[in-house]
Formats: C-alpha cells, sequence, structure tokens
C-alpha cells in the first residue's frame, strides 16, 4: 500500500557533503559546515529542507563566492585557527569573505593590525632574493635601453620600477594565394610574467591568480595570465601605468591543416617585454 503525501519526509543532508564554491569543488563533513553558530554555512545547512539551496548540474550545492580563498574558510570552520602561507597577499580579499559567511572572529583575525609608525606596514616594493643571479646583469642592460628609449618617462607617478613580459600563443591558417581565414589570430590566453606586486598594481581584477595563488608581493611568477584575451586591452593597460616596451620575440611553426589541400596552420609564441622606471621625486 502506498504511503499518503505527508508520510513522506525530506531527505536529511548526507554526512559527505560537495560543494561547488565559484567552480572549485570541495568535499567535507555536514559537521565541519555547521561547526559555527549563526554562521551562514550553519544557517544553510541547518534548514529541515534542502529546496531553497541552490545547486549545480552534477546536484552539488552552490556558493557564489571566490573558490580559490574558500579553502581558507573551510580550513577556519575545521577547528577555528587561521592558518596562512607566508606573505600572504590576499589578506584583505579573505576579510571580504570572512564577513559575507559571517564569521566574526575570523575577521578579527584577518583585520589589519597598525605598526608602530601607525601604518599598516606594507613592505613596498622590495627586490627579490632570486635576482641575485646572471639574469640581474641583463635586467640592468635592459633597464638602461628602456631609459635610453623612452628619455620622455613621467617621474615620480609613486610607481616601482620593474619589468612586466606579456606572453601569448596565436594561431592562423594561410591558404591558397595566400589568403588567410577570418580568424586571422586566436590568442587562447594572455600570459603575465613579473613580479607579483607590478603585475597587481597595473591588472588588478582583470589578473587571474589562480594557478599561483599564494605567491607574495615581492616574489616574481610566470603563472599568472589575463581574464580578457584582446593584447590591446593589456597594451593600453600597461601605457597607463607608464610602461613602454623595450623588446620582442616571436617564434612560429607550421602544419598542413588538411592533407588533401594547400592549406597551412601556423602557430606562433610572442613576447612582449615592458619596462617602468619611477624616478626619486
Amino acid at each position: 500500500m502506498a504511503l499518503p503525501d505527508n508520510a513522506v519526509e525530506e531527505l536529511v543532508f548526507p554526512e559527505i557533503i560537495e560543494l561547488n564554491v565559484g567552480g572549485q569543488v570541495y568535499i567535507t563533513r555536514y559537521s565541519t559546515l555547521t561547526s559555527v553558530p549563526d554562521s551562514l554555512l550553519w544557517e544553510m545547512f541547518s534548514q529541515k529542507s534542502t529546496k531553497s539551496l541552490a545547486r549545480d548540474t552534477k546536484g552539488r550545492f552552490f556558493v557564489d563566492r571566490d573558490g580559490f580563498l574558500f579553502r581558507y574558510i573551510l580550513d577556519y570552520m575545521r577547528d577555528q585557527q587561521l592558518v596562512l602561507p607566508d606573505h600572504f597577499p590576499e589578506r584583505g580579499r579573505l576579510q571580504r569573505e570572512a564577513e559575507f559567511f559571517n564569521l566574526p572572529e575570523l575577521v578579527k583575525l584577518l583585520a589589519p593590525k597598525m605598526s608602530k609608525q601607525n601604518s599598516l606596514g606594507d613592505e613596498g616594493c622590495q627586490s627579490d632574493p632570486e635576482e641575485s643571479s646572471p639574469s640581474a646583469d641583463i635586467g640592468r642592460n635592459l633597464a638602461s635601453l628602456g631609459a635610453a628609449a623612452c628619455p620622455n618617462l613621467a617621474p615620480g607617478d609613486g610607481k616601482c620600477s620593474g619589468f612586466i613580459t606579456i606572453g601569448y600563443r596565436g594561431s592562423y591558417t594561410l591558404g591558397r594565394d595566400s589568403q588567410t581565414d577570418a580568424k586571422f589570430r586566436r590568442v587562447a590566453r594572455i600570459m603575465v610574467c613579473g613580479k607579483t606586486s607590478l603585475a597587481k598594481e597595473v591588472f588588478g581584477e582583470t589578473l587571474n591568480e589562480s594557478r599561483d595563488p599564494d605567491r607574495p608581493p615581492e616574489r616574481y611568477t610566470s603563472r599568472y595570465y589575463l581574464k580578457f584575451t584582446f593584447l590591446e586591452q593589456a597594451f593600453d593597460r600597461l601605457a597607463d601605468a607608464g610602461f613602454h616596451m623595450v623588446a620582442c620575440n616571436s617564434t612560429g611553426t607550421c602544419a598542413f591543416a588538411h592533407e588533401q589541400t594547400d592549406d597551412k596552420i601556423w602557430a606562433n609564441y610572442t613576447e612582449y617585454v615592458f619596462y617602468h622606471v619611477s624616478q626619486p621625486p
């Protein structure tokens, strides 16, 4: 005999819960998500029904927040302790995430502390220890070239001196009679190489740090890329920040697109080196 409708009970939350936070998947215990009373996650997973909770296409509970910073939110909820990497550069953004998830104690731990000089103790733009290498001489030579090529560089704009390298891989098809198709240049991803503090200063929120999220500001990286795929946008941002191009290079390879035609696919990798010098006031 079938049970009446009012006898069918809503399924409770499972012990192991899958979350999709901003595209990043996390698997954790139900007890972890409800470990901080009155927090947003506690409110979400203390309900008697799951109908009001958003889910992705695979049935995972979805939260539209920063998926990479959520790892620290989840770590805090496990034992109510804050453990961050050395030179963690995202304290401000993580504090904003803690406020969203209604974790007041974590917000306090992340609040900036005033130094004895009544400042936030910013480290500024310091040289990276990795600079003590033969490539430092090459950098100084390029700096001299950049200063000579750009004598009208605006001094005293408050920005740090340094290099930013923009790299991209492109491709185009060359057909008969040297006719190209409509997709002449296809840029899959614009790479950014340089000091973290400089890259963030120039590109801001358009800089995708997902492959190197914990890089401290005074260190160098070659793993950042931009959230847009138009080279001109990158060049405009660099020009607005006072950078000038001092060098570029490109390599290419060719392959036949189809065995029965003369169409050829050319793939190339190109790098542009930009330099900015901050002159003393």
